[in-house]
């Protein structure tokens, strides 16, 4: 696929955002939001790894942003990946619920950004309403969920089982599109599913699967991704504020990462806006599930069955 509009031009930008157009509105807010909030609730020098663990240092948070920008590149260029490289990783370090809570900042941040720069809107709203409410039902599952039990490692390995078998699928039927197949009941529960596994483990491959299985035009499905995940983090950030999950350190923390994503976001939409034709998006979207999967696999395979 290529597109048009590959090169930055501020000055049109500014202009579009001036005259207040839905697509730079919704990009500068998204990102202004998370910028205002990493200003704001900064802790102070002293206390940036406070609310962490002891054992967290600078080093680590530096880490931890190279591995955001790195995720936020995946995001920009396939419309998901970000919360599947981020949390496991994070949660080798961190308690795996604190990296849940505190990265559900930065994908909100990314998804809302990605709305605006697909001009996804509306349209998209009324068309998959039943997606959008079944994935906000099952957010709201999901957060009681993960305010109530303890987090262990059984989520994470059966969505690397799924992950798995999804790839073995599309390798072996070589890309199949199944248009025939899709139908409102399968999407919705599909939809109940992802809002549910985001919010309870910060890991959601349902969705992008079916939709890559369906949904071939890259700027619709990366436009539709972004508006569904969009409103199941507003629906958890609000959630886990209200019920103590979320607090004022853990909201700066995430919004810090957001803003440092936000290289790594400009750099992967810049790749995909390009020049990526369907084969490629095909094989780089296969490729980023099966490490997924093998990640997932190695952190939890030894803590089940070892």
């Amino acid at each position: 696929m290529a597109t048009e509009d590959t090169k930055i031009q501020p000055r049109q930008f500014t202009k579009n955002l001036l005259e207040f157009r839905y697509r730079e509105v919704t990009m500068v807010v998204a990102t202004g939001l998370v910028l205002i909030a990493s200003v704001v609730l900064f802790p102070g020098f002293e206390n940036v790894t406070a609310g962490v663990n002891s054992e967290v240092g600078t080093v680590t948070l530096a880490f931890f942003f190279l591995v955001a920008i790195f995720a936020g590149a995946v995001k920009g260029a396939l419309g998901f990946g970000y919360a599947l490289i981020t949390t496991p990783v994070f949660a080798t370090v961190i308690d795996p619920t604190l990296a849940v809570v505190v990265l559900a900042i930065p994908p909100w941040m990314i998804n809302v950004f990605q709305v605006g720069e697909t001009k996804t809107g509306l349209t998209y709203i009324k068309r998959e309403w039943s997606l959008i409410t079944l994935a906000l039902l099952g957010s709201i599952i999901g957060v009681f969920f993960l305010n109530s039990f303890q987090k262990g490692p059984l989520i994470p390995f059966l969505i690397a089982i799924l992950l798995l078998g999804y790839v073995l699928f599309e390798v072996i039927s070589n890309f199949v599109v199944i248009e025939e197949a899709s139908n409102s009941v399968a999407l919705g529960a599909v939809g109940l599913g992802e809002g549910f596994l985001l919010a309870a483990a910060n890991l959601g491959p349902l969705l992008p699967a079916y939709l890559h299985t369906f949904e071939r035009d890259t700027e619709r499905y990366v436009g539709g991704l972004s508006m569904v995940f969009t409103v199941v983090f507003t629906e958890r950030i609000i959630h886990m504020w209200f019920n103590g999950l979320l607090t004022p350190y853990r909201l700066w923390l995430g919004s810090a990462i957001g803003v440092i994503t936000i290289v790594g976001l400009l750099f992967g939409t810049y790749l995909r806006r390009l020049e990526i034709d369907e084969k490629k998006f095909n094989w780089l979207v296969i490729v980023m599930l099966l490490v997924i999967a093998l990640n997932i696999f190695r952190n939890t395979i030894p803590v089940l069955f070892l």
